[in-house]
């Protein structure tokens, strides 16, 4: 049943009023917290958006999308080195976490936290919906949530019960992305293959209309993700990460 329901997982962007009792997101939060983690460190916490103004505030961090006001329960999965840290210190240890070592392993550890919280979550009839906006106004949302340093949001989820079942967005075929033993990289004719469903369906046919572009790939580099977004984006989250304590001067 779990191998089932997870190939014919949905984002959910729209909820019902059904309320998620505190009970149950502990449940599935303890769960999350059994996921595997860096030396046992778990270097991460999750801050959880229940009111209604405090949703307000984050909205704009994530660009004002619907879900964020209208989901019941917002997580925001954050890297965290400050409990850490602070421990260490009481124990007349000195840890050096001030590091892009330390942050990637506190963001593959906060992400692996909120995969199974997700993972159960739908498990137990609810829906969410990542958001990609975290990390490109993380400045605001440290604002917004009040993390001290040390502490660096990493993705939020929506929570709530779903009030549709949207289609299932497609994915590219597995030969796409698997390698053996070695990686092969692709040739055009490759690509060609690999992509052509992906860009024959269509919702993207029309998508590239709509956008009036000549191709999909155009759609995303052009419009989605420019290069002068991703570098302004960069520069923001890098200065968060200094200002936060994970990046050294010297960095």
């Amino acid at each position: 049943m779990l191998l089932d329901s997870m190939k014919n997982r949905r984002t959910i962007r729209q909820y019902t009023e059904q309320d998620i009792t505190d009970e149950l997101l502990n449940e599935l939060l303890e769960i999350g917290v059994r996921a595997s983690n860096t030396g046992n460190m778990q270097l991460y916490s999750v801050v959880v958006t229940r009111d209604a103004a405090n949703k307000e505030k984050l909205a704009p961090a994530h660009f004002n999308q619907p879900m964020v006001k209208q989901a019941p329960v917002v997580l925001t999965f954050c890297a965290d080195i400050n409990r850490f840290v602070k421990w260490a210190e009481l124990r007349k240890a000195e840890a050096g976490f001030d590091n892009f070592q330390t942050f990637m392993a506190a963001t593959i550890d906060s992400m692996l936290f909120a995969q199974a919280f997700c993972t159960a979550a739908e498990e137990k009839g609810l829906g969410i919906c990542y958001l990609g906006t975290t990390t490109y106004n993380a400045d605001k949302i440290i604002d917004a949530l009040a993390l001290p340093k040390g502490v660096v949001p990493i993705v939020a989820v929506t929570v709530g019960y779903p009030a549709h079942t949207p289609e299932q967005p497609e994915r590219l075929p597995l030969e796409a992305i698997l390698h053996q033993e070695t990686y092969s990289d692709y040739t055009s004719e490759n690509i060609d293959a690999l992509y052509q469903a992906k860009e024959e369906l269509p919702v993207n046919i029309q998508y590239v209309k709509e956008n009036d572009k000549e191709t999909l790939a155009q759609v995303f580099t052009d419009i989605r993700y420019t290069k002068k977004n991703n570098e302004y984006f960069s520069e923001v989250f890098l200065k968060v990460l200094r200002e936060q304590g994970f990046l050294s001067t010297d960095c």
